[in-house]
């Protein structure tokens, strides 16, 4: 069967459509726009009249290219969710409205769910294994810890999930509400981590586990593989699985929080719309990384949009 899925997140918006079946998940297309949807919102409370413009026009050019790939084989589910700056806005009813205008029907979920989903698309290659899984997004971060097994005759594999929370801490909000100089300063630096390290304290201290791996998706961990191996254009398929050690972590963290911004979005591999919430979502890695107590991370493609698609793919067939 084919799904679409549109995410909605506070600093991209992104569509992929895959075709799923016994064999698995296969990307017919996949894009991504940053739309900056929760500019403002920690400030705020709303969504921003401009930043809803630029992501309903984004999300329209979505729903054309379903219906483009509609017209020679049928697209059986159309899923599109929007995440933390949607669940924060006040006025999130006005911008499902807009997209129910262009022919998107919107569901702003909870962070259980978006955890839920999430780990569902990243474990989904990593069978078998105890993850802790981390997605770091613009508005909120989702920790979970647990296992994915496939059997031979389901068509999407089974999740366990021990322990999971989203938490109110994302690059853009910690961007908003710390970092104000350019390029930050090392008081502002440290008072950002020390609110990361202590938002995600007692997750760790209430759930213990030993993770096998930990599985770290979205533009931060994507854009410290491309930084680190200087890829451009950027390549998914060097990105994905690519593990990254402490070291070099560290080596891309400090290089590049250290620069003004105007010398950030010039470094090969950081698209220049990124390179302003960089340094928060390297700030945010690092925290999980020393909360977890661990020296390397796994980088994955596979998020929310594969979790969107299994699960529509799951519910389509029962």
């Amino acid at each position: 069967m084919r799904v679409a899925a549109i995410d909605i997140g506070t600093v991209t918006s992104r569509l992929m459509v895959a075709d799923v079946d016994e064999g698995g998940l296969s990307v017919v297309r996949r894009t991504s726009t940053i739309t900056d949807l929760g500019m403002g919102v920690d400030a705020t409370g709303r969504l921003a009249d401009d930043a809803i413009e630029r992501t309903v026009e984004t999300v329209a050019s979505y729903k054309r290219a379903i219906d483009e790939l509609a017209e020679h084989t049928p697209v059986d589910r159309v899923v599109a969710l929007a995440t933390s700056a949607s669940r924060d806005a006040e006025n999130a009813d006005e911008f499902v409205g807009r997209l129910r205008d262009v022919g998107v029907e919107l569901t702003v979920i909870p962070g259980s769910r978006e955890a839920e989903l999430s780990f569902l698309g990243a474990s989904n290659d990593f069978g078998g294994e105890a993850l802790l899984f981390a997605d770091i997004g613009g508005g909120s971060t989702e920790l979970a810890f647990g296992t994915a097994t496939a059997s031979p005759d389901a068509l999407v594999p089974e999740i366990r999930l021990d322990a999971f929370h989203s938490f109110d801490i994302g690059c853009r909000r910690m961007t908003e509400r710390f970092l104000r100089h350019d390029p930050p300063s090392a008081a502002e630096l440290a008072a950002a981590r020390a609110w990361a390290l202590d938002t995600f304290a007692e997750f760790f201290a209430c759930a213990p586990f030993s993770p096998e791996r930990l599985v770290a998706v979205a533009g931060t961990p994507t854009s410290v593989v491309a930084v680190r191996d200087a890829l451009v254009p950027y390549d998914s398929a060097k990105v994905h699985k690519a593990q990254v050690s402490r070291a070099q972590f560290d080596d891309v963290a400090h290089r590049l929080s250290a620069m003004p911004l105007a010398e950030r979005m010039r470094v090969p591999g950081i698209q220049p719309k990124r390179a302003g919430v960089f340094p928060a979502g390297v700030l945010i890695l690092d925290a999980i990384l020393e909360s977890a107590g661990l020296e390397s991370f796994t980088v994955s493609e596979s998020d929310i949009l594969t979790g969107i698609v299994l699960d529509a793919a799951r519910s389509v067939r029962e």
